[in-house]
């Protein structure tokens, strides 16, 4: 069962929203290859706003996946693809259906 997650918005920089897209879509291989992140969702709230939804088990979970290598990416891209610094929002899951 999930028990906590993160939300974190994405602001594209104008001119630079199809190349924040293809970023995103690239994270699924690295989010696939965390043990601790089972759900992970890249996101496009509107033509220049995205967002990454994750969740994990535990905070222990949820302290991996932000020390590890796509927050590093995001956070090395984040100058030259986002008009603001991500906003990272942490959450508690009260609930979750997730496929067996």
């Amino acid at each position: 069962m999930v028990r906590c997650a993160l939300f974190v918005r994405l602001q594209a920089k104008p001119g630079k929203e199809e190349k924040l897209a293809g970023f995103l879509a690239t994270g699924l291989t690295l989010a696939e290859q965390e043990s601790a992140t089972p759900v992970w969702f890249a996101l496009r709230l509107s033509p220049s706003e995205f967002a990454i939804f994750d969740a994990f088990a535990d905070d222990a979970g949820r302290q991996a996946h932000l020390s590890g290598p796509i927050a590093a990416a995001l956070m090395a891209n984040a100058p030259d693809l986002l008009s603001s610094p991500p906003s990272i929002e942490r959450i508690d899951v009260l609930g979750a259906k997730l496929p067996g």
